[in-house]
């Protein structure tokens, strides 16, 4: 293990002080504050681990300041490494998930964003995915110890939903986490049993109407999402079923009427892609490509679109003007993405105001369906876990997962042009990406967010 150089290692791996914008030295304030950073990071990361992070060691110094993590409860540390152009970025100690080194230079470090190089990850670590991690025996007694209490501690389990969740857990977690079951399980049954009853009173007062029965604007509502439903992932066989896009169809018109602040707004029906999915997996098995819904009662699939309509509601509650006339909230979140790009990697922020790119063209969609077309589908579960798991803190740290998702390709954007980096941001390379990459675009994210939210300069909209 290498002790003298972790320091600027870390700098370089995205973890650095701002610089000043000519490139000077920084102030004796800004080091000192960095260095004090660093030590508190490398506190909250050393000897502990924590949801989907890294585990970074020194030995050179003991740490005797730390800050607080989302988590204190210790886990199964993984090591998870990964390299680039050769150099071990940071001493990781958890297998197939790491970080790339940066460009050493004469200049004081800036935050520079570590990329993946498939070429020099081994093969064992590119199929070591935390999908695995999720059923990991340790991790599954854990949840099991968790959802066996007479009234669930939700802090806990929030602390082991950010790192993924079982999938045969998952209908029963994200109903908690999203607060539509109650922690005590004795009301539990009594509470979902009403909620599916008033979702299916709302479906007949609401949908199941003639549309001489309804106003213009309903109509036309109707209309737009009956349009949209066909087009919703696409790329997935299950979701282009007649039976699935009804379903899709009742829980989304029926939200948006018992919604009139927002209505019904495109994007809207992406989010309700993941709670299907996963309380649909309560009934069926297999791939989701062999999956036929119409081998399940009425009365099952009235429960399952209750349980996303009632899901769908609790996870918009807490971004209600995200979807409100002009979308005030993804706007504000979008201009918090700018200013974190500047602070993290001056580079490719400079090269995108250079070549006239705005932030609204590419990551308005992004925050709008919460990176649903930017993935494989099969990754969403996962991601939503996380989601799920921040709670009310999700808008803001949807912010910091975008500028990890989209640092991810720095160095190649900073090689194209405007037209260039439209077409490239509107159809990104993630075909191909696996758990690892994924859970690399979290850890990123933790990471910067324990760096730079308490900043007072960051973020200041």
């Amino acid at each position: 293990m290498r002790s003298g150089g972790d320091e600027t290692q870390i700098r370089e791996a995205g973890v650095g002080a701002s610089s000043s914008a000519s490139g000077g030295s920084p102030s004796p304030n800004l080091e000192w504050r960095f260095n004090q950073t660093l030590r508190n990071v490398q506190g909250l990361l050393k000897g502990r681990s924590f949801p989907g992070k890294v585990l970074l060691t020194r030995q050179s110094e003991p740490v005797n300041k730390c800050i607080s993590p989302r988590t204190s409860v210790p886990e199964k540390i993984y090591a998870e490494t990964d390299f680039r152009k050769g150099e071990h970025m940071a001493h990781v100690e958890r297998q197939g998930l790491g970080y790339g080194s940066s460009k050493r230079g004469t200049n004081p470090p800036i935050a520079t964003v570590p990329t993946f190089c498939d070429e020099n990850a081994s093969s064992d670590n590119k199929k070591h995915s935390l999908g695995a991690r999720a059923t990991d025996s340790a991790r599954v007694t854990k949840f099991t110890k968790e959802m066996s209490r007479t009234a669930v501690i939700l802090e806990k389990l929030r602390e082991l939903a950010w790192s993924g969740v079982p999938p045969y857990m998952r209908p029963q977690v994200w109903r908690l986490l999203l607060g539509y079951a109650p922690p005590n399980s004795d009301r539990r049954k009594g509470v979902l049993s009403r909620k599916r009853i008033e979702y299916l009173d709302s479906v007949a007062q609401f949908y199941d109407i003639p549309d001489a029965d309804r106003s213009d604007d309903e109509i036309s509502m109707l209309r737009q999402i009956a349009v949209d439903c066909p087009r919703t992932v696409p790329d997935v066989t299950f979701f282009q079923h007649e039976q699935v896009q009804k379903s899709l169809e009742r829980i989304l018109y029926t939200w948006a009427i018992r919604h009139p602040a927002s209505g019904y707004v495109q994007g809207i029906n992406d989010l309700v892609t993941p709670f299907l999915i996963v309380f649909l997996e309560e009934y069926l098995e297999g791939n989701t490509e062999s999956w036929n819904i119409s081998r399940l009662s009425p009365e099952t699939i009235s429960n399952i679109e209750a349980d996303c309509y009632w899901c769908l509601s609790k996870l918009l509650d807490g971004m209600q003007d995200h979807y409100t006339f002009a979308q005030p909230g993804i706007q504000r979140l979008v201009f918090k993405l700018k200013d974190l790009v500047r602070r993290i990697d001056e580079p490719i922020s400079r090269h995108m105001e250079e070549q006239g790119l705005e932030f609204l063209q590419f990551a308005f969609r992004w925050f709008n369906c919460l990176l649903i077309r930017e993935i494989p589908f099969h990754l969403v579960t996962r991601l939503w876990d996380t989601y799920l798991a921040e709670g009310d803190s999700l808008p803001e740290f949807l912010v910091y997962i975008s500028a990890s998702f989209l640092l991810t390709w720095s160095d190649k954007l900073q090689k194209l042009e405007f037209q260039e980096m439209v077409m490239f941001l509107q159809h990104l390379p993630t075909q191909e990406w696996t758990h690892h990459e994924l859970e690399t675009v979290l850890s990123r994210a933790y990471m910067w967010h324990a760096m730079f939210n308490s900043s007072p300069s960051h973020l200041a909209h």
